[in-house]
């Protein structure tokens, strides 16, 4: 039996990516809800000009955001999407056959990262499946202070569309280092609430291990030195999560 959809994203200051997302569920959607955290940008005024509705909240964190968001849909059956994402031809028309004829509980998208404008096909980040399109009455968000992942409850099914969820996340190097910045803290407080301590261990040997999993094992190497990129700076990354937890313990 056809379904409606509803279309949901949060966000803050993404006046560079809204309208190039919204304009991709265009014939998807049935309705579209934006929780926006007060941006200070253009985002209010081009989400108006798509005429969505616009729901201004001060941010709690990813998962009770996204749960907030939820809640705000006019239809139980959700996209779920960031502001830097993009729905492909290939997967509008995936979800437009789930719409006319929805079976399960959820469905897995498959994410595809452009970094720096390279699309990133290796190092482990890709295919990057995410559970983004599902009832809402048959799950929720759940996780700690980062790395949010969609739950359905035990027991139910969930399958897999085909087309890539377009993810546009860096334009330039100092994107990536200002969200590892950000991203760290964020860890480093998840660390903390899991009760981990400090030691030199993890910053001598998981970092360059990442950086060797990703180029090498995973074959990031493949894509060039975007990919060189990437692999760096996500060993970087998990350098500088136990740095702060060291100093967060001084």
């Amino acid at each position: 039996m056809p379904v409606k959809l509803s279309v949901v994203i949060i966000t803050f200051n993404e006046a560079r990516n809204i309208g190039r997302c919204l304009e991709s569920v265009e014939k998807l959607a049935d309705d579209i809800v934006v929780v926006d955290s007060y941006s200070t940008d253009n985002t209010a005024e081009i989400c108006a000009q798509h005429g969505v509705r616009f729901v201004s909240r001060a941010f709690t964190g990813y998962v009770d955001q996204k749960n907030f968001a939820n809640s705000q849909a006019a239809y139980p059956h959700i996209l779920s999407l960031d502001a830097d994402e993009v729905v492909s031809p290939e997967l509008e028309k995936s979800i437009l056959t789930i719409k006319a004829n929805w079976q399960l509980a959820g469905y897995y998208l498959v994410r595809l990262t452009n970094y720096c404008g390279s699309w990133i096909r290796h190092g482990g980040w890709y295919p990057d499946k995410k559970l983004r399109l599902y009832n809402r009455e048959q799950g929720q968000w759940a996780g700690l202070l980062l790395h949010e992942v969609y739950q359905v409850q035990p027991n139910q099914a969930t399958g897999l569309l085909k087309g890539d969820l377009l993810h546009y996340s860096f334009y330039t190097l100092d994107d990536h280092l200002k969200q590892i910045d950000h991203f760290t803290t964020i860890a480093c407080q998840e660390l903390k609430l899991k009760g981990k301590k400090p030691g030199l261990w993890p910053m001598l040997v998981k970092p360059p291990f990442k950086f060797f999993q990703m180029y090498f094992l995973k074959m990031g190497w493949r894509d060039g030195f975007a990919g060189f990129c990437v692999a760096v700076l996500s060993g970087y990354a998990v350098f500088v999560k136990y740095a702060k937890l060291y100093w967060a313990h001084r």
